[in-house]
């Protein structure tokens, strides 16, 4: 007997078209993720940031109350698209980076980002 090799499958990203917008699940769950209010700002910091402490966070997007950021922060991280990392000091140093996942949304972000401003006046 020789030795084995075992193959997993991968799913292979859709392409365009695969499914409609009005009809396929996770196209409406990534606009319904992303487009919540807050998190595109959020994203937006942290792909500039890199690894952010909530406090660097929180100023870089003053409007936005603590309350509301540390929601924003669990449901991003339980979605695994943030990383909350612990260091040891005392007291801890909590930091937030962005993971492959979520560092891939930045061309779908700076598309959005250049179609306001070709699109939408400022108030």
């Amino acid at each position: 007997m020789g030795p084995h090799r075992t193959t997993v499958a991968t799913a292979a990203p859709p392409k365009a078209g695969d499914c409609s917008p009005s009809c396929c699940p996770r196209y409406h769950e990534a606009v319904e993720l992303v487009g919540k209010r807050w998190t595109g700002a959020i994203l937006a910091v942290m792909l500039q940031g890199g690894s952010m402490r909530f406090s660097e966070i929180a100023q870089a997007v003053p409007a936005l109350s603590d309350r509301l950021l540390s929601e924003r922060m669990k449901e991003l991280e339980a979605r695994g698209i943030v990383e909350r990392r612990v260091g040891g000091a005392s007291p801890a140093r909590v930091e937030y980076e962005l993971t492959r996942m979520g560092r891939d949304l930045a061309p779908a972000l700076t598309e959005l980002e250049a179609w306001a401003h070709r699109w939408l006046k400022s108030p």
